[in-house]
């Protein structure tokens, strides 16, 4: 018996912008109002990345405090917070907002090439990270974008760098990492304990398969803005809310319960 699903919502990244799509959220009312929609939906994580005025990606510290309050006003959810910011963002600016002690946050566990550019995560990096993420109290989901950064997953375990307890997110499809094929998800979950608890977010054309999948395997499933701006070939999601909404109808058609919000922080090790 799979544990109930568990749904997050990412709802913007660091990369696209009102070019690429005129219905992703970028300022701080956009941004709260569309993580609001996407909880309302079924969502019980928001993956929070922030925008500045100009709709650069930002690791400002009032702006997660203004867009965390927002949408915890509005509704109840866990909150994670993104430490890889974007492409070349300074270490210290990654880990400033942690010290607004979220429930969770991402640790990404390996340097890649991120399209043309290099995603920059060296040892001394995600140690750092990870010791910001402890001495803050949040619990860690380990961003995997390739086979190699298990096996620093691993090591870092027996270095006593990172602790027991924590999630596992496989994103997949990324240019530079591996793809979205169903073997690649399949090779991955093998290689973690039965009770480890994982997540799959598939980029792009990947997002519906791979969520699909993970519904019927027993995994959990992010969706989003910051993976996907298409609901399906050649048509622009209007919403994060109808990303989730589609998990939601999936998850019935196939038989896996959506979680409660106390259940999903009881799989994930938050406090009630």
């Amino acid at each position: 018996m799979h544990d109930p699903l568990i749904i997050t919502c990412a709802v913007i990244g660091a990369e696209l912008t009102k070019t690429d799509s005129s219905y992703l959220p970028l300022t701080p009312d956009e941004i709260a109002s569309s993580a609001v929609e996407a909880v309302k939906a079924g969502a019980h994580i928001i993956h929070l990345h922030v925008r500045d005025d100009n709709g650069k990606p930002s690791q400002s510290v009032a702006l997660f405090e203004q867009i965390s309050k927002a949408i915890s006003r509005q509704c109840d959810c866990i909150l994670q917070y993104s430490t890889g910011g974007a492409v070349g963002t300074p270490l210290n600016e990654r880990i400033a907002p942690l010290k607004l002690k979220p429930d969770m946050a991402t640790l990404s566990m390996g340097t890649m090439n991120f399209g043309g550019e290099i995603f920059e995560n060296s040892e001394v990096t995600i140690h750092s990270i990870a010791a910001a993420i402890q001495d803050n109290g949040i619990v860690p989901e380990l961003e995997i974008f390739d086979s190699g950064m298990l096996d620093t997953t691993c090591r870092f375990i027996q270095k006593g760098y990172l602790p027991d307890k924590f999630h596992v997110d496989f994103v997949l499809g990324v240019p530079g990492g591996m793809n979205g094929d169903l073997k690649n998800l399949m090779f991955l979950i093998n290689q973690l304990k039965p009770e480890q608890s994982w997540s799959v977010a598939g980029i792009g054309k990947h997002q519906l398969p791979l969520s699909t999948h993970a519904i019927a395997m027993g995994g959990h499933v992010r969706v989003g803005f910051e993976d996907n701006i298409y609901y399906k070939k050649g048509e622009l999601a209007k919403s994060n809310a109808e990303f989730v909404l589609r998990i939601v109808r999936l998850a019935s058609e196939l038989n896996r319960p959506v979680a409660t919000l106390e259940q999903a922080k009881s799989t994930l090790f938050l406090k009630g």
